[in-house]
């Protein structure tokens, strides 16, 4: 008998159970987010004030900055709170500070979800993932995103961009989304001939940020079969409690796939109840960086 796909899997679980892991808690997720913009304000001040090795703060305030990814996903499914107005004001700052604008990437992340791994479905795929050496140094500096992200919001402003994932009736709301943020983009640009605090505190820490959120994402899925099982499709990657709060609990990320309507802070919880049936994991990001480069060596 084949192993049960993820639906199987979950469909199995208690009804007790399942209904008490889909339980929002705004609580949480406030206590959660405090936690994540503390240490985004006090890493911001400390650099604004140019402490002693303030330098050295930088990439740290990256780190930080840039796995605001991990919450803006999480809004998209409208799980880190209870009320639907927070989720959605919460992912739209996000998408501010990361120049991902959020409707957009609502559509464009459940479009993944629905088809994840399928190659001509997942708009995920339509950017190839790297399968040389000198390919995933491209893609880990963070450069192709940065060039793909502006001419998105180039597209998406002009009204050019037009992909099947993307419902006409929400065009215009995604519209209206990128052309309120183009002219906060340009004040803050503006600002920089006065002073270069936003350079040291927001621009260049997302360019330093981005190589460590291309890392970890490279390990959700990268190498994974081409399966409709989320199961299989997708990777858990096990590693410590710092690394698991800035991303919001999604390196439970096959568990997040097989069950989406779980919130964050549940997702250990699910992981327990279903470890038994996961095909994909790796011990941590750096076994995962490790093993991908073993595995494609020689192919430049």
């Amino acid at each position: 008998m084949p192993d049960p796909d993820h639906i199987a899997v979950i469909a199995a679980l208690d009804p007790d159970l399942r209904a008490g892991l889909t339980a929002k808690s705004s609580a949480k997720g406030l206590l959660h987010l405090a936690g994540h913009l503390g240490a985004i304000a006090l890493c911001t001040t400390l650099i604004v004030l140019r402490v002693p090795l303030w330098g050295l703060l930088v990439p740290v305030q990256g780190i930080l900055l840039i796995f605001l990814f991990t919450l803006e996903h999480e809004a998209t499914h409208r799980t880190p709170f209870a009320q639907d107005w927070l989720n959605d004001a919460v992912g739209r700052l996000c998408g501010l500070v990361l120049v991902l604008p959020f409707l957009w990437f609502r559509y464009f992340h459940l479009a993944h979800h629905r088809w994840t791994n399928q190659p001509g479905e997942d708009p995920e795929l339509d950017s190839p993932k790297p399968q040389t050496r000198n390919q995933w140094l491209w893609h880990v500096s963070g450069l192709p995103y940065w060039g793909a992200a502006l001419r998105l919001i180039a597209r998406l402003t002009l009204g050019t961009e037009r992909q099947s994932y993307l419902p006409a009736t929400a065009m215009p709301r995604i519209r209206r989304e990128v052309r309120g943020m183009v002219p906060l983009y340009l004040v803050a640009l503006a600002t920089l001939a006065r002073t270069d605090a936003l350079l040291w505190v927001w621009i260049v820490p997302l360019l330093l940020g981005q190589p460590f959120l291309r890392l970890y994402l490279l390990a959700e899925h990268g190498d994974c079969p081409f399966v409709a099982n989320m199961l299989e499709n997708t990777r858990t990657t096990f590693t410590n409690r710092v690394v698991r709060f800035l991303a919001w609990n999604m390196p439970y990320h096959a568990e997040h796939h097989a069950f989406p309507t779980v919130p964050f802070h549940q997702l250990p919880a699910l992981n327990q109840a279903i470890k038994a049936h996961l095909k994909v994991t790796s011990p941590g990001y750096i076994a995962f960086t490790r093993d991908w480069l073993a595995r494609h060596r020689g192919r430049d």
